[in-house]
Parts: C-alpha cells; structure tokens; sequence
C-alpha cells in the first residue's frame, strides 16, 4: 500500500479504528493503557522499527488477510499500541522462490534512505546438490511498508531451516554491519555483511555464538534455539533469542537471553551467569501459551519493551478446523533491568497497563 506521509498520519489519528486495527488500547488523548493483545490476528515472529518518518512499522511471517495470502506482513503504529494491517510488503516473490509459500520471519532496517528486508524463504528448486531447505534473503525498498524487491538471488542456502530468522544489527562501538540468523537444531550464528548490506563481507564466515542443549528434557527451552534480536545498552550486547517449540498442540516456547561486551561474543545465558533454572525471561502464562521471538524498542522514556508472538489459549486457531497452524497474535510489555539482567515485567500481561511513552 502506498501513501503519502499526510495520509498515514491522518489514517492513524482516525478516532474509530478501521478494518485491521486492533481497538485494544484506550484511544483517548495519549493511550494511556494497553491491553495485550496489541494486534489480535494471526502475526508471527514480529519485527518492529520506528522509521525515520516518526511511525512505527511491524513486519511478520507469511499470513493471510481477508482471505489473500501474504508474503511478509506488515502493520504499522504510531504509539505501538494501535495498529493497522496495511498489506504485503514483499507483494512479488522472488524469481528463485516464485512457487512456494514459505517467508519466514523477516527483519527490517532503514539506511541512508534505503530499508532493507532480511527474510527466509523455501527454494522452488534446490540450489546446491546438498540443500533443500530455507534460504537467507535480502530485498530493499524506498518506504517502509514497501513494495520490497529481492536483490534476484539468496546470501545463502542450506539444508532444513537452519537459514532462517535474520536480524540485521550495526554494532555501535566498532561500526560493523552484522546479520544474526540460525535454527534447526544448531547454533545462533552471526557473520559481518558488506558495505552494500545484501550481501556478505568479502572472507567473512559465520561464528557460533547460542548452543543447542541436547538433551531429553522436555521441559528445556534450548533444545532448539532461534529468533535471535541484538541490543545494546553499555556496557552489555544482549542476545535474545528462543526455543524451544512454537507451535501446534504440544508447543513449548519462551523468550531467553545471553549477554556480551562484544556483538560477536563469547555470549553468556542467563542460566550460565546465574545459576538459574533456565535462561527464559518470558513463558507461559495465563492465558498465554508459548510467548516468543521477539524484538525490543526503546520508548521516550528510554524504557525498553519487548515485542513477542503468543498464543492466546482461548482461541489458539485462525479456524476452529485448522489442527496446523497455530494463531500466535502479538504483545507487549516493558523490560525491567535487574543486576544487569533484562526481565520482563510480570509479563506476558492480560491486563490493562501504562503504555510506552511517546515523543
């Protein structure tokens, strides 16, 4: 969907919330409370930015709207609490992707006027004699909401969906321009990306940063690791990431964290640093099933709230038929930092709470 700046604003002001938005917050004056769930739809593996134009963008994992399938969801928001569906942002596949319907988890950053989408997404072919799997892709676009066009080729391919869940991250102290990505069963990687951002640095290689923990412990969230998203607040890098399980009827899934002095390590779980039981930060509660994959924005206030996928229990399915796809609908809450620790603030909420401050 394309519109000018004047008409975003005004369709975001709108005091009755058309088609898409998600009534969940008090719409009066400043939105002073939120009541998860921000956006009540099926929207997995949530991205958020705020883009140079002030507005906050969220991008998701394939989906469907009114019925039309969507490649890469994206909704938009300009308090992180009321937010309209405004279509695909990645509205023509790919030529090396053009018959399948597998876009996961897509990554979104903005520079020098450019966004950049980091995705993953199911080969029509295989494109190495050893792979058949998910593919690490880039696409770029001059507005937020897109249309974004794939650069023509993948960064990289390789067997089940260990390419997949991309998080792009500029490191602050050293400059460097890193993408973060990894599942099926292995490590979180991390490899540095070249100046023109789609592609890999010329004789970088990819470092192993967040184990898999092989064990037969059903209740461990990091027999599986992934959904990596990067922060930084001095002196610490922090690593959030997930596992174990997401979705379906025996899903199992948490928000976990590592942290660093360096954005590419040695990273330390919260369960190495402090003993803990587990590294989660967010897991089940209430009527909140398996709660992540999330991402973190920094309010007016400079409070962090982290952004997450969950299931609502209530009415775990898009269609009370459909025994496959899990509906994860989208929250909020606030991190609290507690002996240099991010926690999250008795969340996953279901009540009324103050909202992020905004400028």
């Amino acid at each position: 969907m394309r519109v000018t700046a004047v008409l975003a604003l005004a369709a975001l002001s709108a005091c009755a919330p058309p088609s898409g938005r998600t009534p969940s917050a008090d719409a009066s004056a400043s939105n002073a409370t939120y009541t998860n769930p921000v956006l009540d739809v099926d929207f997995p593996d949530p991205t958020v930015i705020r883009a140079s134009d002030g507005t906050y963008y969220a991008y998701a994992t394939q989906g469907e709207q009114d019925g039309v399938s969507i490649n890469i969801q994206v909704a938009r928001s300009r308090d992180l609490v009321v937010w309209e569906r405004i279509g695909d942002a990645l509205p023509v596949k790919p030529s090396w992707a053009s018959r399948t319907q597998d876009f996961w988890a897509p990554h979104v950053s903005e520079h020098g006027g450019t966004f950049y989408l980091y995705y993953s997404a199911k080969p029509d072919a295989a494109l190495s004699d050893s792979t058949r799997g998910l593919c690490l892709a880039v696409a770029t676009a001059s507005r937020p909401e897109g249309p974004f066009t794939d650069k023509g080729q993948p960064l990289q391919c390789g067997p089940s969906f260990v390419n997949i869940d991309p998080m792009a991250f500029d490191d602050p102290q050293t400059g460097r321009r890193l993408l973060y990505w990894g599942s099926g069963f292995g490590p979180i990687k991390v490899q540095e990306l070249a100046a023109d951002r789609v592609s890999f640095a010329a004789g970088s290689s990819p470092l192993d940063l967040v184990h898999t923990v092989p064990t037969s412990d059903s209740t461990d969230y990091q027999r599986l690791v992934e959904g990596a998203w990067v922060t930084y607040r001095a002196p610490f890098y922090y690593l959030f990431y997930s596992g174990d399980n997401c979705c379906g009827p025996r899903a199992h899934y948490a928000a976990l964290v590592a942290r660093s002095r360096s954005a590419t390590g040695p990273f330390e779980t919260l369960a190495q640093a402090t003993g803990a039981r587990t590294s989660a930060i967010l897991e089940r509660s209430g009527q909140w099933n398996a709660p992540g994959h999330n991402s973190v924005i920094t309010d007016a206030r400079g409070t962090d709230w982290i952004i997450y996928h969950a299931v609502d229990v209530r009415r775990p399915r898009s269609k009370p038929t459909d025994d496959v796809n899990t509906r994860r609908v989208m929250l909020i809450d606030p991190l609290v930092y507690v002996d240099g620790w991010p926690r999250v603030d008795r969340g996953p909420s279901s009540q009324p709470r103050p909202a992020p401050a905004m400028p």
